[in-house]
């Protein structure tokens, strides 16, 4: 599994093709690979030169064997030679007949079989077993890989909070208000939303797939933070902070989709779950630990932690995280399996739908479906909810400074502690979702299909609903009793209960979205990334004056009273959702 993982990964990946395949090799590219029955036709060459090694000379040989016949008939190949040469090592000890590498000769394990398919010239799995396939890992590997998904997922979403505990080193600095310091958190948020339309694309070119982008793009995530404690001036910072948050995007918008790689439709709900909590943890987890560093050594030392903490994860990832997208790991196998053979008509599913498309045209897809999709009343609707909901959670960062600062009087960084709250309620969301998952809506998915009966994707909603009461209860919680005759430890406690209603919201509102426009499951969430997105940028920069005049209970019960309008929405939503989706062109019936 280790050396699976490693050569699978980025370095692998360049270590295997600068050694021409003779380090970390793949099955097709070692001495004793026996080509799948099916993937040569009768015209493909069908004697190998074999390489002896005794005299450096190419050596011919013949064979009786059945090779490549697509109708398994012996043929008289006495005076047939190979294209192709199929090197041995120098240090192999087998004889010179032993060597001889008998292309296409059927084989009885399960690995070795072509699925039966009309066309002899695609490249797919070997079977249903292959080990390749990222649905056949181990689960081991599957759950370290998916590890790898959320520390990536963790580590970009660190970078947007941890940008507030720089906020009053840069406005003493560079002499800037507090607005326009703000700036730095608000371009980076907005940025993560917009990135994926333009970086997402790409992933889903064979060529590329999904490593390639993330590793690219988390390298120059770390470029663009340099000018962000080296720069002369604020523009400089906020210019970069742009750049970073854009280029920390495809972990954001698409790690779940790795997970989906990985795991069947059965499990990628708790799984998408486990990442879940990477996306929680990082925005929680910034304020705390870039509030200690500037306090102790000055507002660069928290864009420091955060270099050191993406450094590291780039190189960890680079060595440890194996490509999942399917296209992509058949892409190369055809590629090593045209070079072994010599047909270069040899090719993946992923490849010849390439050809089809054009890069322009991707692009216009990716840019304007999201925007078609979100006038739907149902994405609509969904856009508006988990936006504010994730535009109050951003909302926090203003308020905690005015409790936690100016009432409770916590210096720099103790004003991030408050946040733990926040994470022990998240860890807390998760055993509770997998537990109902598990015990009660599992079970009644089997029931309904056990009874013949469709299970309507507006039964995701029902969680999301029930653990919408908890965003204004902690919002009147948090506002009425953040103050001075009360304990600290009060506000937390309240403020901590919205992450139920952010957490179980979210699962429920992107897989029902998924899951209602299937076809389009790309689009629907971008736009919902770009929406959320968009909103939590915008919170920030009005939520000190937004509580400074309304006073802390007054705009937490204002904010409260628009999460209650929007619940009867939500509710109309699961009742009649199903009546939307059969008059859109869009989602499934």
């Amino acid at each position: 599994m280790v050396a699976d993982i490693f050569r699978d990964a980025t370095v692998g990946q360049i270590i295997n093709y600068f050694s021409n395949g003779t380090l970390l090799p793949y099955p097709e590219e070692r001495s004793d690979f026996i080509v799948p029955a099916g993937f040569l036709p009768s015209e493909t060459p069908t004697i190998v030169d074999a390489y002896d090694s005794s005299d450096g000379q190419v050596q011919k040989h013949n064979s009786d064997q059945v090779l490549g016949s697509n109708n398994g008939k012996k043929e008289d190949l006495t005076t047939t030679t190979t294209e192709a040469v199929i090197p041995f090592s120098t240090e192999d000890t087998l004889d010179e007949n032993e060597r001889t590498l008998e292309i296409g000769r059927t084989t009885d394990t399960s690995e070795r079989e072509k699925p039966s398919t009309d066309d002899p010239y695609l490249v797919t799995w070997y079977g249903d077993n292959d080990p390749e396939n990222p649905k056949n890992w181990s689960s081991k590997k599957r759950a370290f890989v998916g590890f790898c998904v959320t520390w990536m997922t963790f580590t970009s979403y660190v970078g947007s909070a941890i940008y507030i505990a720089t906020i009053p080193g840069i406005m003493e600095q560079f002499h800037v208000g507090l607005t326009y310091a703000e700036l730095g958190l608000t371009l980076y948020v907005f940025a993560y939303g917009l990135g994926p339309m333009f970086l997402s694309p790409l992933q889903e070119l064979p060529k590329l797939g999904r490593n390639t982008v993330y590793m690219c793009s988390m390298a120059l995530f770390i470029v663009f933070q340099l000018p962000t404690f080296l720069a002369p001036n604020f523009q400089t910072i906020l210019a970069f902070r742009f750049f970073t948050g854009f280029f920390c995007s495809p972990a954001l918008a698409t790690g779940g989709a790795s997970m989906g790689d990985m795991y069947d439709v059965s499990e990628l709900a708790m799984l998408l779950a486990l990442w879940a909590e990477g996306v929680n943890a990082g925005p929680i987890v910034g304020p705390i630990i870039g509030g200690f560093a500037a306090q102790a050594k000055g507002w660069k030392w928290a864009f420091y932690e955060l270099i050191w903490l993406s450094a590291f994860s780039f190189v960890f990832l680079m060595i440890c995280l194996p490509e999942t997208y399917e296209p992509t790991i058949l892409h190369r196998r055809a590629k090593r399996l045209r070079k072994l053979t010599g047909n270069q008509r040899l090719t993946s599913q992923g490849e010849r739908d390439a050809k089809e498309q054009h890069l322009g045209l991707i692009f216009k897809d990716a840019l304007l479906k999201p925007i078609i999709l979100a006038t739907e009343p149902v994405v609509l609707f969904c856009n508006i909810f988990i936006g504010l909901v994730y535009a109050i959670f951003y909302l926090w960062y203003e308020a905690f400074p005015l409790v936690f600062t100016d009432i409770y009087h916590f210096n720099l960084g103790e004003s991030g502690l408050p946040f733990l709250g926040f994470l022990v309620n998240s860890i807390l969301g998760f055993f509770i979702y997998i537990a109902y998952l598990k015990y009660h809506f599992q079970p009644r998915v089997m029931k309904a299909m056990a009874a013949g009966k469709s299970f309507p994707p507006e039964t995701l909603l029902e969680l999301g609903l029930i653990a919408s009461i908890t965003i204004p209860l902690s919002l009147f919680w948090f506002g009425f009793t953040s103050r001075a005759s009360i304990h600290w430890i009060v506000p937390i406690i309240g403020a901590s209960f919205y992450l139920f209603g952010i957490f179980f919201n979210f699962q429920s509102v992107l897989i029902y979205i998924s899951s209602a426009y299937p076809a389009y499951a790309a689009s629907v969430l971008a736009s919902n990334a770009l929406f959320r997105s968009t909103a939590a940028s915008v919170f920030p920069l009005f939520g000190r004056f937004f509580f400074q005049n309304l006073g802390l209970g007054g705009g937490s019960a204002l904010l409260a009273g628009i999460s209650i309008v929007l619940m009867p929405v939500y509710y109309a939503l699961i009742r009649w959702g199903h009546i939307l989706r059969h008059r859109s062109k869009y989602a499934s019936g």
